[in-house]
């Protein structure tokens, strides 16, 4: 079971969620977070650069975003906007007012990713504007409750009278009831029309949908029926997630809890500074005695699996086989702790790790892809990049007690 753990350290919000006693994940940011993911705006296209057939579309304020012509065939125009919110066929140019969807933020010198595919999220679906297909998240493998789910879709869709929109199942159904799912469906959708009422109405630069703080993000998308409470000793937090919880997750109100112990903080109690210090040391040491080295790169992450100072009786390959199966469950941990995104190559020596890898993989909420194993014994790794990593928020080089690296 886990639990979410929301704070107020050094003037920023640190989300915690911690599992068997153990840190699974972290998320920090200021107060007034400078992060643009799934804010959605009214922006103008500043310039086209036909050699990348991309346009860069200004968002107001000095913001900019990457904008792909190849990955958004069809533009949602603000003047006029089409009964779809787009206008098939038309080119963009120079000029133009478009609705965008931030859906990845900016990464180091990079801009923001913007999509005219606009994305509704909730707990246990995504109502999508774009794309009209029902899709479901690659975790849930059951066939038949897939089936039953998505006929149950199709008549809900046809009964709004709209097809112009799709569904994505979260991994967060399979712990729920289609009726549940379709309500959620159905709200999220009445909340994408009347953005859309509201776009025709407003002046470019407009954000018409700002996303949610990152602790409500951590607290929707924790897997449903594994979460035993939600604490905080923060007053404002916790009316936020009240807030958000009665309105969204009713189910899972009575586990928020208003932490208050002034002679042990929560950021004491759950030890949250040593694991934000681990999650930015370059080496981890495993309970073996080997240990991992974790490099992250502008082009990728690279994971060095070491023996380190294991001193078992048993013999070379018994020792091997022990420390990659227990590198191979830190592994996943440290992913997800340290929010890297990317590629990954992971140094394993055994074949044989590439199935407890990847049942360990499955835990993370994040999109995470084994692909395979090299010729020279390296395994590559794919995680959905969005947000930027833990070492990029905090500031590389720096441990939480001020010291540098």
């Amino acid at each position: 079971m886990n639990k979410l753990i929301v704070t107020r350290w050094r003037g920023r919000i640190l989300s915690a969620l911690m599992s068997d006693s153990r840190c699974r994940s972290l998320s920090l940011e200021p107060e007034d977070s400078g992060s643009l993911l799934g804010n959605i705006y009214i922006g103008k296209v500043k310039n086209i650069v036909k050699n990348i057939n991309a346009a860069f579309i200004d968002l107001g304020g000095g913001k900019t975003g990457y904008y792909s012509l190849s990955e958004n065939r069809e533009h949602r125009f603000t003047s006029p906007l089409a009964a779809a919110g787009a206008q098939e066929g038309r080119v963009l140019k120079q000029g133009d007012e478009i609705i965008v969807q931030v859906s990845r933020d900016a990464v180091k010198t990079k801009d923001p990713v913007l999509s005219s595919n606009l994305n509704f999220t909730g707990k246990y679906s995504v109502v999508t504007l774009g794309k009209t297909q029902i899709g479901f998240s690659a975790k849930i493998t059951d066939p038949v409750w897939k089936e039953e789910v998505k006929e149950y879709l199709l008549a809900l869709k046809e009964e709004t009278g709209r097809n112009g929109f799709g569904v994505i199942v979260r991994t967060n159904a399979k712990e729920t009831t289609k009726e549940v799912i379709g309500g959620e469906v159905l709200a999220l959708k009445q909340r994408m029309d009347e953005l859309l009422a509201k776009a025709e109405n407003r002046t470019c630069f407009t954000l018409l949908e700002g996303a949610e703080p990152s602790f409500i993000l951590s607290l929707r998308d924790t897997y449903a029926g594994s979460l035993q409470s939600v604490i905080t000793d923060d007053k404002i937090c916790y009316e936020e997630m009240r807030r958000y919880l009665d309105k969204n997750q009713k189910a899972d109100l009575e586990k928020l809890q208003f932490y208050q112990d002034p002679l042990l903080p929560l950021i004491k109690l759950y030890k949250l500074e040593a694991a934000l210090e681990e999650a930015l040391e370059r080496r981890v040491w495993l309970k073996s005695g080997g240990y991992l080295v974790i490099e992250p790169t502008e082009a990728l992450t690279v994971v060095d699996v070491n023996t380190g100072k294991y001193s078992g009786k048993k013999n070379a390959e018994d020792t091997i086989l022990k420390i990659n199966l227990e590198a191979a469950a830190e592994t996943a941990r440290q992913l997800c702790l340290r929010n890297l995104s990317g590629i990954i190559i992971v140094d394993f020596i055994e074949q044989q790790l590439l199935t407890a890898l990847e049942e360990e993989l499955k835990e993370d909420p994040v999109k995470t892809v084994l692909v395979d194993m090299t010729k020279l014994g390296l395994v590559e790794i794919t995680r959905k990049k969005v947000r930027k990593p833990l070492h990029e928020v905090y500031g590389r080089g720096v441990k939480p007690n001020g010291v540098p690296n």
